[in-house]
């Protein structure tokens, strides 16, 4: 380096930020450019689509389409395949909640979808059949009563939604939509495949409508009935469960319509039989509650008839002595007493019985 030439100063860069306080000053900046760029891109949430699970709603669907089914028979006056198709809607609903349960593919939009589909299988359609098949000839009395059911079953519907997770998951609260629905199915496949008409005969026409209301109420009655949900599948069995099973295919193959409408009426006699049962059980506690509580006040309130026996029972009680004094005086007292007695014992066995008048010794002394 030559002499009277100064070193040269560094550049500076342009993009370089001057010193340590400008660069603080412009990180509100470049952050508010930032969330600006981000505010334009799609976030992962929104461009996420929430799926269905396929099994237990194609399942679902196909219990809506046997619904439908039903109404559309009803409506053409083919009752036995309405009645039919009712029947096959129950094995699908009976399906798509055990599929759900067992693939762990529950969901808040299946539950919704179930209950809308067993509305039209289990409420709709079977009010419509009850009507197109007996209710019609009766006016107003026949669509009031259709109407009933069909009511009935929407609130047995809402109800069941709004208590999951509260009621006993043993017992349902009220007829179950589905048994309801195959009262009236059973009755009508049972009269069509015996060629008996409610037109011919005014007790199955009467019969018909007292079926139709009677279900209706029951579902939303506050009767148990058991759910059935505390069946374990996986769980293994005796081998003479399977023996009943496959009796109870033969039987049912036998006559279809008679066994599966003997099946569901008993099924809902049972819960009233229940509720009877629980009702004599409560009433019968209660009276045995109320028997202790008499039994105990007795015994706490005696009577004044038992407080003058024991006055009397404590007065004819010899006088017990109080010191050990006093104990060891009657004690003597009572030794010196018994020489005494055996005395006057043993002179009266020696004095001779003198004999009376016209008596002989012989018969004084056999006859003391």
């Amino acid at each position: 380096m030559r002499a009277g030439h100064s070193v040269p100063a560094p550049r500076r860069r342009r993009n370089a930020l001057p010193n340590r306080h400008n660069a603080l000053e412009s990180l509100p900046v470049l952050a508010q450019d930032a969330a600006a760029y981000n505010m334009n891109l799609p976030s992962p949430s929104t461009t996420r689509r929430r799926g269905i699970y396929i099994l237990p709603n194609l399942l679902t669907t196909a219990a809506l389409f046997c619904g439908y089914f039903a109404i559309v028979q009803a409506m053409n006056q083919n009752f036995e395949a309405a009645a039919i198709a009712i029947f096959v809607a129950m094995v699908f609903d009976g399906l798509d909640g055990r599929v759900a349960r067992l693939t762990g593919t529950q969901s808040e939009f299946g539950v919704h979808y179930d209950s809308l589909s067993d509305m039209v299988s289990f409420g709709i359609a079977p009010a419509l059949l009850a009507y197109q098949w007996a209710l019609m000839d009766l006016n107003k009395l026949g669509w009031i009563v259709s109407f009933v059911y069909c009511s009935g079953a929407a609130l047995r519907l809402a109800r069941f939604n709004t208590n999951v997770g509260i009621a006993d998951k043993r017992f349902f609260q009220g007829l179950p939509s589905p048994a309801a629905a195959a009262l009236i199915a059973g009755m009508v496949w049972v009269s069509t495949d015996n060629s008996l008409s409610p037109k011919d005969f005014l007790w199955l026409k009467s019969s018909a409508c007292l079926l139709t209301f009677i279900g209706g109420i029951s579902m939303v009655s506050n009767f148990p009935f058991w759910s059935g949900k505390n069946i374990n599948l996986r769980k293994s069995v005796p081998f003479i469960v399977v023996i009943a099973l496959a009796l109870a295919f033969a039987l049912g193959a036998l006559y279809p319509p008679g066994v599966f409408f003997g099946l569901f009426v008993c099924y809902a006699l049972s819960g009233y039989a229940l509720s009877f049962w629980r009702w004599r059980r409560r009433r019968a506690a209660a009276a045995a509650a109320r028997r202790a509580a008499a039994i105990a006040e007795a015994e706490s309130q005696p009577s004044p008839d038992g407080e003058e026996e024991t006055e009397q029972h404590v007065d004819t009680l010899p006088p017990q002595p109080e010191t050990p004094e006093e104990r060891e005086e009657s004690a003597s007292a009572e030794s010196a007493d018994e020489p005494e007695s055996a005395d006057k014992d043993a002179e009266d066995e020696e004095t001779p019985l003198e004999p009376s008048d016209g008596a002989s010794p012989t018969a004084v002394l056999r006859n003391p």
